[in-house]
């Protein structure tokens, strides 16, 4: 499996519109579940620094690039299955939360006409500015406290967003954008389940943020090497269980 080149497949739905999903009843589906392990010696993330507000926020955050939970299991990767046209309705509302100065949670998914928000949970200002590759897509000013902004209008097409508030440099989120809701997130053990599947052959593809340190940008910001993507062939039959299990090196 070559990462490189699903990565590339993967940001190539950045400049694509988004497919025409349709809601059906999925009366046979089947069930895809797995956990996305850490093979290997995990680098050593040093806690982010705050520079801003540090009587809300505190003097330092817990760096969420890499989180490793029992057995190695990675919380905050991103299954993606890919060509469903048509399936089952849409997941509930996503919000995207600045939350004592770090967004919550770290890893969203959502897709195009699925209800998202972005909330500002504290009571300093915070900059919620999300990019899809270098273009903004959300530009938020959420300077009081409980403040939400709906952005679902602003989510027209698959792709991975990258946010930040540009009031507080250590603050760093990501938003993958899927063309259907056959998506998951991986839980505090590196474990997902996506269910209603209609039966067929699809590819699956393993997102996550890149984790290895490279410094600081301009701002302040950390760096790091290029997010990591796997893609793997799986057949759903009717009303079966699929499994898949993906390695992060």
């Amino acid at each position: 499996m070559l990462r490189a080149a699903a990565l590339l497949g993967l940001l190539a739905a950045v400049a694509s519109p988004a497919l025409a999903y349709e809601v059906v009843t999925v009366a046979d589906g089947g069930t895809l579940s797995g956990t996305v392990k850490f093979a290997g010696t995990p680098p050593r993330l040093e806690p982010l620094s705050v520079n801003k507000n540090r009587d809300v926020c505190g003097d330092q955050k817990d760096n969420e690039a890499l989180v490793l939970g029992p057995e190695r299991g990675v919380r905050g990767s991103v299954i993606l299955i890919g060509g469903v046209a048509r399936g089952k309705k849409g997941a509930a509302d996503a919000v995207l939360d600045n939350h004592r100065c770090v967004f919550v949670h770290h890893v969203t998914a959502t897709m195009p006409g699925e209800r998202t928000r972005v909330k500002n949970s504290d009571g300093i200002l915070h900059n919620t500015h999300g990019f899809l590759g270098k273009p903004t897509v959300f530009n938020l000013a959420l300077p009081n406290k409980d403040q939400m902004i709906d952005i679902t209008k602003r989510l027209t097409k698959p792709g991975v967003v990258r946010v930040v508030c540009d009031a507080h440099p250590h603050m760093a989120a990501w938003m993958i954008v899927h063309d259907s809701p056959y998506y998951a997130v991986t839980d505090d053990r590196g474990a997902f389940l996506i269910e209603g599947i209609p039966p067929g052959s699809y590819k699956v593809t393993m997102w996550h943020e890149g984790f290895r340190p490279k410094g600081l940008d301009k701002d302040g910001r950390p760096l790091y090497d290029e997010p990591q993507a796997i893609t793997r062939d799986v057949t759903i039959a009717p009303k079966a269980a699929a499994t898949l299990d993906f390695e992060l090196k």
